[in-house]
């Protein structure tokens, strides 16, 4: 496969075929200063589930892609050239000082849109799977919330969110106004009884309006970021990730990515919709937990993916 017209030769994916007829492909992401084949080949060859089988052998029809970032200038490690999807100021808080991100976050989501849209000539959107570790599992989250069509599912692990606080910013006026309704000590205590069927179809209306309208604002401010514009015009729910299933694992004794940022990303990303599977795992440090994690990732493709049924 010809992937020279997205990435330059020197960052060509690292591709492992499947063993029987291609049905399904992961694109998996790595993390900061590595590359795609150390990570393939690290995950493929060590990511082994508790009955000792590997990824590849588990899903024989998957093609597994690991993409390469450009190199470039990273601020968190003093301005030391590396391999990184976009630029972040700091590990203790990579969502501080946002702005440096935009260009990576531009250049990268573009060509990981273009590697998805190049998979889908061989298998169908619902048939990917898009993830990554650490950093490489914060890009592929801020390409997900601004694809505009839902995948078969995400594998996140020991990563974050970028723009997590700018999303709960659209996303909290909605639960703050729910929490009044429910917690005013000075409104009437009957006023639900008046109601008339109409009126509560009117109330379900509404809801369905505010819910449709924070999921559009959240779409318009993640296209925005992951590819510099955004279309204005309304886009239906089917035009979004938000049918797109989420994993998101984190060892609890991580070093490097707080396990903190991780649960708020699960949190927030299930506050506008989706639908997540959160992990956490005792003594685990910053990789994912063998076979433990491997064992609910698998049973995540197979059960909440739906790829373990006849026909998927």
């Amino acid at each position: 496969m010809d992937y020279t017209h997205i990435f330059d030769k020197s960052r060509i994916p690292f591709v492992v075929e499947p063993t029987s007829k291609h049905t399904h492909t992961f694109i998996l992401l790595h993390g900061l200063g590595s590359n795609g084949k150390k990570f393939g080949q690290e995950l493929l060859g060590t990511g082994v589930s508790s009955d000792g089988r590997k990824l590849t052998e588990i899903f024989p029809g998957a093609r597994f892609v690991f993409p390469t970032a450009a190199r470039g200038l990273s601020t968190a490690f003093r301005r030391t050239r590396l391999n990184q999807w976009f630029d972040f100021a700091s590990l203790d808080n990579p969502c501080y000082n946002t702005g440096i991100q935009r260009d990576g976050l531009e250049s990268s989501s573009a060509e990981i849109q273009d590697l998805i849209k190049m998979e889908a000539k061989y298998v169908s959107y619902r048939k990917m799977i898009l993830g990554g570790l650490s950093h490489g599992c914060a890009m592929a989250l801020s390409l997900l919330l601004a694809l505009e069509f839902p995948l078969g599912g995400f594998i996140g692990m020991s990563g974050w969110l970028p723009f997590e606080p700018d999303i709960q910013k659209l996303v909290k006026p909605t639960n703050n106004d729910e929490a009044g309704d429910i917690t005013n000590p000075f409104g009437p205590d009957d006023d639900v009884s008046y109601l008339s069927d109409a009126d509560d179809e009117k109330e379900d209306s509404d809801e369905e309006v505010e819910e449709d309208e924070l999921l559009q604002d959240v779409f318009f401010f993640c296209r925005e970021q992951a590819f510099g514009y955004s279309d204005e015009e309304p886009v239906e729910l089917s035009h979004t990730s938000i049918a797109t299933p989420i994993f998101l694992g984190h060892g609890n004794n991580d070093e490097k990515i707080n396990p903190s940022f991780g649960r708020t990303a699960s949190t927030t990303l299930s506050t506008i919709g989706y639908d997540v599977t959160w992990k956490s795992y005792k003594d685990q440090g910053h990789w994912y937990k063998i076979p433990d994690e491997i064992d609910d990732i698998v049973e995540f493709v197979k059960h909440k993916v739906g790829w373990g049924k006849k026909g998927s």
